[in-house]
């Protein structure tokens, strides 16, 4: 694994137009469906898990994101979208690896907030950042939304596979439009739900292993500043 990304100093004025376009999920400890995507609070008063983001297409100014990975694990107690400034998550952050300098410079300009769109009002939600570093993610989504993992080797592992039962339609999924505390931001996508296969952390403090609890995926869509 590689070393701690350092902090980045480039100043507001020069932030390119950027976009970053994917897919991203969830694996946690909330029973299904996941409470916090309907802006209330986590089935145990308290949650942790892991969120994945894959760039399909993107780019940061002139550098392409195209196919970069995004992983962190995060922590939290109470409810997140009660905007009372009080209830923050903490945070470990895993960037690509196979980034180069200057794509690492702008995964940490976007996912940091300091490059305007949705991040920047997520940041406001931020407590403590327990590390950022760059590590191989191998990012895995099924056409047809069945299933969906993240892994890294030895540290982090999500698994999930689409939620059914016996009276959903073969090939179709459980799906929520709209839902008002959406992790991607006003209006991103539809969510798909599912159920965690392996839920696993041990890095930088964050230490779990289950499975059998709340999972979904959601398509993003993002530009800045």
């Amino acid at each position: 694994m590689a070393a701690a990304a350092t902090a980045t100093t480039t100043n507001t004025n020069t932030i390119p137009k950027w976009k970053a376009s994917g897919d991203w999920f969830d694996v946690c400890k909330c029973n299904i469906p996941c409470p916090c995507e309907f802006a209330q609070a986590p089935t145990y008063e308290e949650c942790d898990g892991i969120l994945a983001y894959h760039i399909k297409k993107g780019n940061y100014g002139d550098i392409p994101l195209d196919g970069l990975n995004v992983l962190a694990l995060g922590s939290f107690k109470g409810n997140i979208w009660t905007g009372d400034g009080l209830t923050k998550v903490n945070k470990a952050i895993f960037f690509d690896e196979k980034a180069d300098e200057k794509q690492r410079e702008a995964l940490n300009m976007i996912f940091s907030g300091k490059a305007g769109g949705f991040m920047a009002e997520f940041a406001k939600l931020i407590g403590e950042i327990r590390g950022i570093v760059y590590a191989p993610i191998k990012f895995e989504l099924a056409d047809d939304l069945s299933y969906w993992s993240a892994e890294i080797p030895g540290k982090v592992l999500a698994r999930a596979e689409a939620l059914t039962g016996p009276t959903t339609p073969p090939g179709k999924r459980v799906q929520t439009i709209n839902p008002p505390g959406s992790e991607l931001g006003p209006g991103e996508g539809v969510a798909t739900w599912g159920r965690s296969l392996a839920d696993e952390a041990d890095a930088m403090g964050f230490k779990w292993a289950r499975k059998g609890k709340s999972s979904k995926h959601i398509p993003f869509d993002w530009n800045g500043p």
